[in-house]
Parts: C-alpha cells; sequence; structure tokens
C-alpha cells in the first residue's frame, strides 16, 4: 500500500511517498515559490533513479505543484511507482482541528467545512493546508484524502489540563483553550516507546521532548496526551529558536507603552525576534550557539542553559500530574542530535530514578535507550518520524 503525505504552506509543498507496512520511503521532495516562479526538487530513494534538485517549473498554483509531483512519481525514466494506481490514498497534515477533530479523519465536505471554521485559530496554517486539500482531489479524484491534525493527539487532555483561568465565557463563545501543538511527532514516538520497552501503551506512562527550533513536551499516560506545553497558539510553552515561550502577559502592556508598539510588532518579536535567539544575539540554532559559548559567549551559554532548565522543569512537573514516570523521550532535531543537552537536561533527575550513561548517550540520529542499565525511569532516544504516522493513520482510516 502506498500513501502520498502532503504538508502544504502558503507558497510550499512538501511530500513523500510512503509504504506504511513496511515503513518505506519511496520518494521524498518540495515544491517551493507556488505562485512566484515555482523550484522542483524530487528525491527518489530507490536505486538508480535520479533526483532532482531545485529545477524551474511553473507553479502558479498548488495544483500544478500537484501534478508536478504525481507527474515525477510515475515518470517512465526517474519514477517510483508504475501509474497513479499505485497510490492509494493521500495524507494530508492539517495544523489546527481544533475540538472538532480527536482523530485522523477521511475528509468529506463535513471536514472541509469545519477545517475551514478553524481558520481563525490557525489563520497562517489551515488555509494553506485546505489548499493542499482541494489541490489533490483536483489531481487525483476518486483517490482517498485523510486529515491528521497536530492537536489531535492533544484531545484526551482533561479540563483542568486545557483551560485557561480567564472568563469561562471566552471558552464558550470563542474556544480559547489549551491545544497543543507536534502531537502526531509525541504520538508516533510514545508507540515506538512502548515497542522498546516491550509493553503496552496503556500501561506506561511516557514523557515526550519534541526538542528543536519549535519545541514542546507531552505528559502521555496510558498512551493518550494528559498535558502539553504548548497551548493556544505554537507561541507557548518552552523557549524555542525565535519564539519566547510562556511569560507574564504584563510585560507585553510594558513593552508596547514604552515602545509604542502594535500587537502585531510585538507578535512579530515574540515570534520571531525571541527565544534562544533572543537572548544569545547569536543564532537560534543550538549548534551556534555551543560554539558561540565554547569560545566564551556567555549569553549563548545562558540561552541553552534556561531551555535545558525548562525542559527539566516540564519533566519534573509532568511526572508529578501522571503519579511517576516509565520512560522520558527525547526526539526531533536538538533531542536527537544534542548529546549535551540530554545529559544537561536529565542530570539532576536522579531523585526521581533517572540516571544516565553518558557512553549509552553519545549517540546521534537512531534509536537507543541512553539510561543507565539500573535506571529506574529509561531513557529513550527515538527519531520521530510524523510522515510515517501520518502514512499509517491514513491507511488504518481507508482500510476502514
Amino acid at each position: 500500500m502506498n500513501i502520498l503525505v502532503i504538508n502544504a504552506g502558503s507558497s510550499s509543498l512538501k511530500y513523500q511517498l510512503l509504504n506504511p507496512e513496511t515503513g518505506d520511503l519511496l520518494a521524498k521532495g518540495l515544491c517551493e515559490r507556488i505562485g512566484i516562479d515555482g523550484k522542483f526538487t524530487y528525491k527518489p530513494q530507490v536505486d538508480g533513479k535520479e533526483k532532482l534538485d531545485a529545477v524551474d517549473v511553473a507553479m502558479p498554483t498548488h495544483s500544478e505543484a500537484i501534478q508536478t509531483v504525481l507527474d515525477a512519481l510515475v515518470d517512465p525514466k526517474n519514477g517510483v511507482i508504475g501509474s497513479m494506481k499505485e497510490i492509494d490514498a493521500v495524507g494530508h497534515r492539517v495544523v489546527h482541528g481544533g475540538e472538532a477533530f480527536n482523530q485522523s479523519v477521511l475528509i468529506t465536505d463535513e471536514v472541509m467545512q469545519a477545517l475551514e471554521d478553524c481558520i481563525p485559530l490557525a489563520p497562517l496554517h489551515n488555509p494553506a493546508n485546505i489548499t493542499g486539500i482541494k489541490a489533490c482531489q483536483a489531481c487525483m479524484p476518486g483517490v482517498p484524502m485523510v486529515g491528521v491534525f497536530d492537536t489531535a493527539f492533544h484531545q484526551t487532555m482533561p479540563a483542568k489540563a486545557y483551560m485557561y483561568a480567564l472568563p469561562y465565557e471566552y471558552y464558550e463563545n470563542d474556544k480559547v483553550r489549551r491545544y497543543g501543538f507536534h502531537g502526531t511527532s509525541h504520538k508516533y514516538v510514545a508507540a515506538r516507546a512502548a515497542a522498546m520497552l516491550g509493553k503496552k501503551p496503556e500501561e506506561l506512562k511516557l514523557i515526550s521532548c519534541h526538542l528543536g527550533n519549535g519545541s514542546s513536551v507531552t505528559a502521555v499516560d496510558g498512551g493518550k496526551s494528559v498535558d502539553t506545553s504548548m497551548g493556544f497558539t505554537p507561541l507557548a510553552g518552552l523557549p524555542m529558536g525565535t519564539r519566547s515561550g510562556d511569560l507574564d502577559a504584563g510585560i507585553l502592556q510594558y513593552v508596547m507603552n514604552k515602545y509604542n508598539m502594535s500587537i502585531d510588532e510585538m507578535l512579530n518579536v515574540l515570534n520571531k525576534k525571541s527565544g534562544v535567539q533572543g537572548v544569545s544575539g547569536v543564532s537560534s540554532d543550538f549548534r551556534d550557539l555551543e560554539n558561540a559559548h565554547k569560545e566564551g559567549n556567555e549569553r549563548a551559554g545562558l540561552a541553552v542553559d534556561m531551555f535545558n532548565y525548562g525542559v527539566k522543569k516540564l519533566i519534573g512537573a509532568y511526572a508529578a500530574a501522571m503519579g511517576g514516570v516509565d520512560a522520558i523521550i527525547f526526539t526531533a532535531g536538538v533531542g536527537e542530535n544534542s548529546v549535551s543537552q540530554r545529559l544537561d537536561i536529565a542530570s539532576g533527575l536522579e531523585f526521581m530514578g533517572v540516571k544516565m550513561d553518558a557512553e549509552a548517550n553519545n549517540v546521534r540520529g537512531k534509536e537507543a535507550v541512553i539510561s543507565a542499565a539500573d535506571s529506574t525511569v529509561k531513557v529513550l532516544l527515538i527519531p520521530t518520524n510524523e510522515e510515517l504516522m501520518i502514512a499509517m493513520d491514513t491507511a488504518a482510516i481507508v482500510k476502514g
């Protein structure tokens, strides 16, 4: 079974063709500058097939982008499938499903209307996701389409975790609440953790740390998300690459009044000029910060320390919320690759049964148990694979 996974942005479109039953990746790539001049990248994962790097292809709309992808996949010389009939379904990443969706769904007219209704919750992302779905429907009539939502995994959170202490009518009338994001990643690594530990998901209390330019930590109890660090938007929680994370809302009024800033200007600062980049003044890339700190830049070191401290606090908080923890998972760019940050975050958690093995932790980008053999709480490195999770969800729904 072959599933085409689509992640559509406003002027870009990422794609992968996968077999969810075997985990095999057949091809992947990117359509960029849609509506401008069009750049197409195609990377077949089959021996003897040539890749295309950012070639010029006219893409006035997402429909031309999708058609370009399909043409490449079935190309007689470098294609990876014989015909369009070998694409069994399309799985679409959708950022926001609001309260309407607690799992992936087959896309119908009613689902499309619900996605439109969620646009106010994700005005930058959902319109692009909807455009990608419509483009696929136009180019692939009759092929099942499935929506997989970043927010769906977190819909199992109890009200005490997702509600904000605001006047209740803002929730009743405007759906202001914690939604959480990175749900597809947290769901995937939680399932892999259970497999690595030889347990059923229902038997485990897990803390999943998705750490990268965008970061979130999730408490997973019995296979279900019960709390997560991102909130109404992905701006909440940890300090990230350029995002501030949690802060005192009174700061906004103070800074805006002092510097005569509009709310849009303030949000631009919070989303694009803050986080570890804002603190360090160096970069949003943690590798740059590590190198800068080695060269004596104290602010770079402070930025990393603040981030690591934030993760450590969330691990402690979520262990308390669940009444214990069986395993801590590190995933995403920083979680998978930063040996030093994983060690720093886990150090000091011995009181709750965490004991690291420095040699076992000296690994990057592959599944591994990185805690000591006698650690009561296991610490796992699990590379995330959101595209495979989307493909697996899509296949399960199409099969009924």
